[in-house]
């Protein structure tokens, strides 16, 4: 499988190629190969009976090949008559009807259409170094003489390293004049290079052919990951998508080069797609990680996560991904995640498809080897069923789909401009339609945010569950917070206000929210909804807040920063009945800017309370307008804590591995009066 790297990160070009010409010196013509890695590709585009020209021959030993292998329609020119003299006195003896003859190839004196094949090993990369008005006249004059001495139906194959000025310009000129365009990847004169130099150069053929009655250019480019096997030509629409497809193997080198020679420790690690030639979307997201100070013996391996299990905290983040390099016990360790636009069959299929390229991210000392181990949490790559695919004009596209974990099935609502973060998600459980049919169902009392079981203590501690209490949700998603509460409370009244429409539309069609009189959705401004009802004197027993940020740059994911400018904080107090709770979920990793909040709430409300969830960032913020002692403060949310419980149980809504720990909460529970 044809698996092509791009970086998230940047590298630098500029120093790659420098690399390259500083390297290389006098040895120019050996990063390009000779026949033996050439053969495969020149015996497929040159025929016995061509009448061949080989332009900037040098001392090059192709043309020496080609004759041994039957070939004798061959003339060599270069400008230089002091390696023509020496290439013809090598040869005169054995090779009788080599011919080699000292010209300019910018100025050759053959008749028009002498020649069905010109071969070009490195010389428009000499006579390119730049794009300088002289250096554009130089290789212009070049290009009409190629064209003027090639018959019609000949070709033009030239071995480049295709930098990208050179590239731009072969097909600006060939493509316009009437030669279908083609490029092949040289992978056997790379695999030369690597072993003798140590460095991994694209080395490429270009195979221009003449068609003076053709009406429209035909490009056809062929690209793979290194190491793998040919396949078929993959045609292209555009110069630009050749452009791109160029670029990006170049690009996918030099982050191979870089990984093989330096450790990543220092930024933590480097990410990649990988993608295949004809897809639209990556296929994997690799994620490299290296052991601070590797010494002596290197080791490495991939980890292949499953399907579903990319959003765990330990895949889905780099603190997380570090735990799973200390515990693979490797210095290098490459994370693999399966991308959700693909289906993929099984565990081995998966590893085949990987295998170069995992092998062409190793540390240097191990990138020859094969058998780099392959590690994961079972053997299989999981299952993800995409159930619907949505765009909203507020948060871009998404998709509901259904994944495996710990043997249930889940439900989840994703964000595409986000992809490792779960908004909602949803247990699945069976039952028997009315037909006796078993059909998948929600499990209306699975919680699968932990904050989201804290959040509803603050609610209890507001309600009485006897009574018709009405809250405030800011925040719907797929509305799992909504639904525990209305199963669990029989007669609380839920008003949930979500700003994006189709939100309501997946929450109730894919993640069993009930609308009735109990339980009703407003399709507003949270702000504004919160500003008109304080405005009317409209009062709620609690107001939540459970809505994400989509602004990235101030440090808070939760909820977006202008829900807590003072103003709106006011505002809400004013929704409060006298008793009344505000409930917070605040998701934020810089302390300073939690600590603002805090104060900004203790500004207004009389006591809060604040507990940060186990193994996650969300602090659940509960603020009450009464003031209360801190005993009396902390024992009304024990008893709520405690109530929760029992009424979940009753309701048998959670099961006894769900139900959290009390004595934990009460313990990490800090109360301010």
């Amino acid at each position: 499988m044809n698996l092509l790297p791009k970086t998230h990160e940047e590298f630098s070009q500029v120093e790659y190629w420098n690399t390259f010409f500083k390297k290389r010196g006098k040895k120019n013509f050996e990063w390009y190969g000779e026949y033996p890695e050439l053969c495969s590709i020149l015996i497929k585009y040159i025929r016995i009976k061509d009448n061949v020209l080989i332009v900037g021959c040098g001392n090059s030993t192709v043309s020496m090949c080609l004759y041994d292998a039957g070939y004798r329609n061959i003339t060599n020119i270069d400008i230089s008559h002091i390696v023509i003299k020496q290439m013809h006195d090598i040869n005169a003896s054995v090779r009788p009807d080599l011919i080699y003859e000292q010209m300019d190839a910018t100025q050759m004196t053959y008749p028009n259409e002498t020649f069905s094949v010109i071969l070009d090993k490195g010389t428009l990369d000499a006579l390119m170094p730049d794009t300088k008005e002289g250096t554009m006249v130089t290789v212009n004059k070049y290009f009409k003489e190629i064209t003027r001495v090639l018959r019609n139906g000949g070709r033009y194959i030239c071995i480049s390293l295709l930098q990208e000025h050179i590239l731009r310009e072969l097909l600006s000129y060939f493509p316009s004049v009437g030669f279908m365009f083609r490029i092949i990847r040289c992978h056997e004169a790379e695999a030369k290079a690597r072993v003798e130099e140590g460095s991994l150069i694209p080395v490429f053929v270009v195979v221009a052919t003449k068609f003076t009655n053709l009406s429209q250019a035909v490009c056809i480019m062929i690209y793979h990951e290194v190491a793998l096997v040919d396949g078929p030509l993959k045609r292209l629409s555009t110069s630009n998508d050749m452009i791109s497809a160029v670029l990006s193997t170049q690009q996918s080198a030099l982050i191979c080069n870089n990984l093989q020679k330096r450790s990543v420790a220092d930024i933590g690690e480097i990410s990649l797609d990988l993608h295949r030639p004809d897809d639209n979307h990556p296929r994997y997201t690799v994620y490299v990680l290296d052991k601070p100070k590797m010494q002596g013996r290197k080791t490495y391996a991939a980890f292949i996560v499953p399907q579903g299990k990319e959003t765990d905290w330990l895949f889905s983040t780099k603190e997380g991904r570090h735990q799973v390099l200390k515990s693979a016990q490797r210095d290098r360790l490459a994370i693999v995640t399966l991308r959700r636009e693909h289906k993929f069959e099984n565990w081995d299929a998966v590893k085949i498809e990987l295998e170069d390229c995992i092998l062409n991210l190793a540390p240097e000392g191990l990138s020859g080897k094969n058998d780099i181990p392959f590690l994961s949490l079972g053997s299989d790559v999981g299952v993800r069923i995409t159930c619907y695919e949505g765009k909203s004009e507020l948060s871009g596209a998404f998709v509901v789909e259904e994944v495996e974990r710990d043997g249930y099935e889940f439900r989840r609502l994703v964000f595409l401009s986000n992809p490792y973060v779960i908004q909602s998600e949803a247990r699945l459980k069976q039952a028997k339609s009315r037909r006796g049919r078993i059909k998948k169902v929600i499990d209306s009392g699975f919680l699968a945010c932990d904050h989201h079981l804290y959040m509803s203590i603050g609610v209890i501690a507001a309600i009485n569950p006897k009574e018709c209490d009405e809250i405030m949700i800011i925040g719907l998603g797929g509305g799992s917070l909504c639904t525990f509460l209305y199963n669990c409370f029989l007669k609380l009244k839920i008003v949930a206000v979500e700003i994006d429409e189709a939100m309501l539309k997946v929450a109730t069609d894919y993640f069993g929210l009930p609308v009735d009189t109990r339980m009703k959705v407003e399709i507003a401004d949270g702000i504004q909804f919160i500003k008109e009802n304080a405005m009317s004197g409209k009062k709620f027993k609690a107001v939540l807040f459970d809505v994400d940020s989509k602004d990235t740059t101030v440090g808070m994911s939760c909820p977006p920063k202008q829900f807590l400018e003072m103003p709106i904080i006011k505002s809400v107090s004013e929704c409060l009945s006298n008793d009344g709770l505000f409930i917070l979920n605040l998701v934020s990793r810089d302390q300073s800017i939690k600590k603002k909040v805090k104060n900004d709430l203790k500004s207004i409300f009389k006591c809060i309370a604040c507990y940060s969830v186990q193994d996650e960032v969300n602090e659940i913020v509960i603020c009450s307008i009464n003031e209360n002692d801190t005993s009396e403060w902390a024992n009304k949310l024990e008893v709520a804590a405690t109530t929760l419980n029992e009424q979940v149980s009753a309701r048998k809504l959670l099961s006894n591995t769900d139900i959290f720990d009390l004595s934990s909460f009460m313990q990490n529970l800090s109360v301010h009066s």
